[in-house]
């Protein structure tokens, strides 16, 4: 897919945006179920000292409205492109994480001329028949009325097998609590665009510098799907990072390495 792809129509009501630093453009796009804050809260200030960091809590959450349309991944990607308009960012990197990563795919396949690199992690261009399995059980639980067995799905499906053994039952429990009490009011919606995004198509066209940062101890998004993802994109670099579907929580200073590194790296070779 190109740039003639027609702009999708913008949301009614503005979806919530996150600005900080200065700097070179820095487009963030979150998971389901997330958040800008919920998804890259811990590592903001760390990018946003090198960058000018923009993002937008998709329809349902953080402060956005929940969307009275089923989502789609064009709005998703244009909505982020329409904050940078707004901020004056006129190129920009792309980083995108679960689910924002065929969102941050989509950007770079719908507006080429904008986007300098991309960073792609614990991510997907598809859903496969196991990832979809994922979601539906996750959409099903949602609906339910048990919130202890939906935020322990959550923490057996996001967190990497040594940071889950290091919990106690009672700290799984507390977790549980906590993860039932936050789930945003869109993350329904949000997990089934999981189930119908698909960006392969666009994969063969993108010619800026990519990272895909592989999570290899997710049980959400199998390390196997995201470098399949890597094996798609043209001239794209990966780098494992050991740990579950939540590398903010579990490993945010490497994490954030990963991604500052690849970017001032291809900045300084004149990629960016």
């Amino acid at each position: 897919m190109t740039s003639t792809h027609e702009t999708a129509p913008p949301s009614t009501t503005p979806l919530a945006r996150t600005v900080r630093g200065s700097g070179p453009g820095l487009l963030l796009a979150h998971g389901a179920g997330g958040g800008i804050e919920a998804n890259y809260g811990p590592i903001l200030d760390g990018l946003a000292a090198r960058h000018t960091v923009v993002g937008v809590d998709y329809p349902g959450a953080g402060d956005s409205p929940r969307s009275l349309t089923p989502l789609d991944v064009d709005t998703l990607a244009d909505e982020l492109v329409a904050a940078a308009d707004a901020e004056g960012v006129e190129r920009f990197a792309v980083s995108g994480y679960s689910l924002g990563g065929p969102v941050a795919i989509r950007v770079a396949a719908r507006h080429p001329e904008r986007v300098d690199a991309l960073v792609l992690s614990a991510t997907f261009a598809y859903a496969d028949t196991r990832t979809d399995l994922v979601a539906s059980v996750w959409r099903q639980l949602l609906a339910a009325d048990d919130p202890r067995l939906l935020g322990e799905f959550v923490q057996l499906m996001a967190l990497g097998e040594g940071a889950l053994n290091t919990l106690t039952p009672d700290e799984v429990r507390a977790a549980a609590e906590l993860i039932t009490a936050t789930v945003p009011p869109g993350t329904g919606d949000q997990v089934e665009l999981v189930r119908r995004i698909d960006v392969r198509e666009d994969l063969a066209a993108i010619a800026v510098p990519a990272l895909v940062i592989v999570t290899a101890a997710d049980p959400l998004v199998s390390p196997t799907l995201q470098r399949a993802l890597a094996a798609g994109l043209p001239g794209s670099e990966t780098a494992e990072l050991p740990t579950g579907h939540l590398p903010f929580a579990e490993r945010p200073q490497e994490w954030l390495a990963l991604i500052t590194e690849f970017l001032e790296r291809h900045r300084e070779g004149g990629g960016l």
